[in-house]
């Protein structure tokens, strides 16, 4: 699976963002999917996933009703709402596609796209 990341920016605090990501390859819709972030001198953390169907999702508490992650597995994308930005939220975003919906390691990875919120 090829997955490109497309979207960030640079927007102030309470602002909103809509990440994309485009994917190509092995059969989309059989996928989990994934965003992660790591932010400068710090881990790389989970940020939200959907299940293969859309059925599902889950979220990191740092951005738990203030994320929404979506699908369409028609066009082979992902998508991250990201609402009420906070400069905490910034950080290189990356997508992610896995079997699995809970993978600490996703077994694909897009390119990354950066988020920067100013305060």
């Amino acid at each position: 699976v090829q997955l490109q990341a497309s979207g960030g920016g640079l927007v102030q605090a309470g602002d909103s963002l809509r990440l994309s990501c485009a994917a190509s390859g092995r059969t989309f819709s059989g996928y989990a999917m994934g965003w992660f972030r790591q932010a400068p001198g710090k881990e790389r953390e989970f940020v939200a996933s959907i299940s293969a169907g859309g059925g599902n999702t889950y979220y990191a508490n740092s951005v738990k009703g203030r994320f929404t992650i979506s699908r369409d597995n028609a066009k082979n994308a992902v998508f991250l709402q990201m609402n009420s930005l906070k400069p905490e939220d910034t950080a290189v975003y990356y997508c992610t596609a896995d079997r699995w919906i809970l993978a600490s390691n996703p077994s694909y990875w897009g390119q990354g796209t950066q988020v920067t919120v100013s305060s």
